[in-house]
């Protein structure tokens, strides 16, 4: 059944205070959101967390490939009755309210779980193109889950379908770009879990093994591998711009702080000289009011 009004407000605090614990920066896009807005994105991240969780909690990590699997199953049988308006808990609860109120569908949720998937089994990627893959199931989703929230600009939206933007494309791009990000500042993390996700086609190309890496090798061959990583991630975000200029108004602001603050991670990088695996790349507080103003007028000018 669904929740009355103040205990929905109460599901939808929860959602608010997780995601400003565990995506600050993402956090801090969201607070420039109308109420109905954020709180929708508020529900979707949390709904992606608990997938996420699925498998990369600590508790999970130390449960049989069996067990995940079957969790993941049960999930994806969860999330089905959950686009059919079935509600067991306060997530449920909130998730549904955000469906009614900004319909979408079904199938980005359905990819992230086939995302969290691949990491019952990948722990390396071949090639950049199964990168790619993997990046745009856990993360590439993310942007169409949330794109019909943040709504296309007035001058667009009354248009008929055939002349309204497609932004999907800028959307995954930009998931995109923040999965690569995640994967450059979480290198030396990912590899005490047994995960390497750079390529190994681009490790074979930079003469950089992979016992160089789970040794945390600082060489030239690392910063030249990771200088060619980042520039991939600078042009998957540069991708995602095209389409911020079609967005309504009031989310054009959020979407470029999240965007520029995330990009700005890789600059952090390139200012700890690569070294990831001994310091963990951030944007810190000053800098991300700094720039509040400056995603400001982009917002305005695009």
């Amino acid at each position: 059944m669904p929740l009355a009004a103040q205990d929905l407000d109460a599901a939808f605090e929860a959602c608010r205070r997780e995601t400003a614990e565990w995506a600050k920066t993402f956090y801090l896009g969201t607070l420039l959101l109308p109420p109905k807005k954020r709180r929708a994105i508020w529900a979707i991240y949390v709904w992606c967390r608990r997938t996420d969780e699925l498998m990369d909690s600590p508790e999970a990590q130390a449960r049989p490939v069996e067990e995940l699997a079957e969790r993941l199953n049960r999930w994806e049988l969860k999330t089905r009755d959950l686009f059919r308006g079935h509600v067991e808990d306060e997530l449920d609860a909130v998730m549904v309210d955000t469906l009614e109120k900004f319909p979408q569908s079904i199938q980005p949720y359905l990819d992230m779980i086939e995302g969290q998937r691949m990491d019952l089994t990948w722990t390396r990627y071949p090639r950049f193109e199964d990168l790619k893959l993997y990046c745009y199931r856990v993360a590439g989703t993310v942007g169409l889950m949330t794109q019909g929230v943040m709504g296309l600009d007035q001058a667009y939206s009354s248009a008929p379908w055939s002349d309204r933007p497609d932004t999907s494309d800028a959307a995954v791009a930009l998931g995109i770009a923040n999965q690569l990000t995640n994967i450059l500042r979480d290198v030396g993390e990912d590899r005490g879990r047994g995960r390497i996700y750079l390529p190994q086609e681009d490790l074979e190309y930079f003469g950089y093994s992979e016992e160089d890496l789970l040794a945390g090798r600082l060489n030239q061959a690392w910063k030249d591998l990771m200088a060619f990583q980042l520039q991939r991630a600078r042009e998957w975000f540069d991708r995602s711009e095209a389409g911020v200029r079609w967005l309504s108004r009031d989310a054009r602001w959020p979407v470029w702080t999240s965007l520029r603050l995330y990009r700005g991670i890789l600059d952090v990088i390139e200012r700890y000289d690569y070294d990831v695996f001994n310091n963990r790349a951030y944007v810190g507080k000053i800098h991300k009011l700094l720039d509040l103003p400056r995603s400001f007028v982009l917002a305005q000018s695009r």
